[in-house]
């Protein structure tokens, strides 16, 4: 019997190479970077390569090889809902990395994901939709949403509400907040969505909801925002995976042109506006910045407050007069 000591990516390449060479040899990983040779009769190895003890058969290599793509096989097998917060640039990787390379086609890339996953639950959809109907404060992430819903004053005493156990070896996230660790998020996501959908079956049934409601019941409530996947900024507010998109208005751009304040970045503009409301700040010039808003109040409120600014004058913007391209071309 001979150890031999092996780095973990390599111990089915080593076992592979001493049985093809080595006839009368069986190999077998003991763990710690390890894999046992033992000389066998052929016999025996015939056996012994029979056995479903054998962890160096192709099978269990290509699977092992294919890493995350088993996963990915049965999410697509099992047709259930699959859940995310603001997910369209996963579904976008999914895609791209685990079935085909993305299409030319924005209508291809809709059929592919609705035949993939058939049923769609986008919390960042369904959390801007019900800010309205159940008074929801404003969140700019996944954890400040879930802290809003945990709070008693959007979430009373409710015997009803679900309840969100941790697994034994996930205690940890009870007592320390971990942001887009990939377990955490997948519990926030999944608690922000059953205690949004409480909400609304609270409001569709004036507050009479039966004791532990099923999941058929939230996802009846849920339907008008199945397969709506946010979008930023976009020409719609969100991709429809099953059906039409909706066009939506979004506030006009505005451009910001500095007189006589070198210096000025990005940072700069942005804390400069951050106490009248949130912009979106990206530099178009040596001089000039844009500010990107959701919301056509705070546009008409910076042109009005700062129509006479000594330093900072604030217009629409328009492509041919203030892109720094067509400047180009007409200089």
């Amino acid at each position: 019997v001979v150890f031999v000591f092996v780095l973990d990516y390599q111990m089915f390449e080593v076992q592979l190479v001493l049985r093809q060479a080595l006839q009368n040899v069986w190999t077998q990983p003991l763990g710690d970077k390890k894999v046992m040779v033992k000389k066998v009769s052929p016999q025996h190895r015939k056996l012994l390569e029979n056995s479903p003890y054998d962890y160096c058969q192709k099978e269990l290599i290509l699977l092992s090889a294919r890493g995350f793509t088993n996963l990915f096989q049965t999410l697509v097998k099992a047709k259930k809902p699959l859940v995310g917060h603001n997910m369209l640039m996963d579904l976008l990787h999914l895609h791209d990395k685990f079935y085909k390379p993305l299409p030319e086609s924005y209508e291809e890339f809709k059929r592919n994901i609705h035949n993939l996953f058939p049923v769609l639950i986008d919390t960042k959809t369904v959390t801007k939709s019900i800010w309205k109907k159940c008074l929801f404060p404003r969140a700019s992430n996944l954890l400040e949403v879930y802290e809003v819903l945990c709070s008693s004053s959007l979430n009373p005493e409710d015997p009803t509400c679900p309840v969100m156990a941790l697994a034994s070896d996930c205690s940890r996230y009870a007592e320390k907040k971990s942001p887009h660790k990939a377990g955490y998020d997948a519990f926030l996501c999944g608690s922000v969505l059953l205690k949004s959908a409480h909400l609304l079956l609270r409001r569709s049934t004036d507050d009479a909801v039966e004791a532990n409601p099923s999941f058929s019941e939230y996802l009846t409530v849920l339907a008008e925002y199945l397969n709506k996947v946010n979008v930023i900024r976009g020409g719609v507010s969100s991709i429809n995976f099953s059906g039409e998109d909706v066009p939506c208005q979004h506030p006009p751009v505005l451009v910001v042109h500095v007189r006589g304040w070198p210096g000025l970045n990005e940072r700069h503009i942005y804390q400069e506006f951050k106490a009248l409301c949130c912009f979106d700040v990206r530099r178009l010039s040596k001089n000039q910045f844009i500010l990107l808003s959701s919301k056509f109040q705070h546009v008409r409120l910076v042109l009005r407050d700062y129509k006479c600014h000594p330093h900072l004058r604030v217009s629409v913007y328009r492509h041919w007069r203030h892109s720094p391209r067509v400047n180009c071309l007409l200089q």
